[in-house]
């Protein structure tokens, strides 16, 4: 069944939980997506949830004292399910209720929070999943439309005179700072925007890793809460 990832070469489209952990990535394919159509009243959820911080992570406990009609009942029954499935094979999911990221404004020429075009890095073999219930949803972008932000030359010549250090030390210090993870968008990128209720897997960039990690950013959330499941 065709839908908007399935000619995608970046993306591969799975019909099962299943196929998700267990297909390989390869080639210029580092993103996988679980495709769902999901019934129930999320935005009931967001509703009947408390914010206590700009991140509020929920617990299954906090799921399960929530009063929700049949659709919402429906909407609560599928993420505690996501969050099964994901516990058992191995992962450590989290139920987050955003109004928004902390913002990195510090330094005016490269942003290094979630908003910025970026990607995930482990020292051990991992993936990164997310699915997006409710709200704003994360955008990815190939690996060849994008430039590296510390190979720019104006920004990398404003990083040297950042680190005031050994230059044997630089490539150091960009790591230790994670400007390396941080990408600029080339003129006529095409994003790739992730959609309501599916559960994607990206790469991420770990040593035994075989493709390219996966680009992507977080959405701005504007005037609504977003629902999110990530590990």
């Amino acid at each position: 069944m065709k839908n908007a990832f399935t000619d995608n070469t970046q993306i591969k489209v799975v019909p099962s939980f299943a196929e998700l952990v267990n297909s390989d990535f390869h080639g210029v394919m580092n993103a996988m997506c679980w495709h769902r159509n999901l019934l129930g009243d999320f935005k009931e959820i967001v509703d009947k949830l408390e914010l206590k911080e700009n991140i509020t992570e929920v617990s299954i406990k906090d799921l399960l004292a929530l009063q929700l009609s049949e659709k919402g009942n429906l909407a609560r029954e599928i993420i505690l399910t996501d969050l099964q499935l994901l516990t058992g094979f191995g992962a450590s999911p989290a139920l987050n209720l955003l109004k928004n990221y902390q913002r990195d404004d510090e330094l005016d020429f490269i942003s290094t929070d979630v908003y910025s075009y970026h990607v995930d890095r482990s020292p051990i073999a991992t993936d990164t999943f997310l699915c997006t219930y409710y709200g704003a949803t994360s955008d990815i972008l190939p690996n060849d439309q994008v430039e590296q932000k510390i190979l720019i030359p104006e920004i990398r010549e404003k990083l040297k005179a950042l680190h005031d250090g050994a230059e044997a030390e630089f490539e150091n210090f960009l790591a230790e700072y994670f400007f390396d993870l941080h990408y600029q968008p080339k003129p006529n990128a095409k994003p790739v925007n992730l959609g309501l209720g599916h559960l994607w897997r990206l790469a991420v960039d770990h040593p035994t890793q075989q493709v390219l990690p996966c680009i992507h950013r977080a959405p701005h959330e504007e005037d609504q809460y977003r629902l999110l499941l990530i590990c």
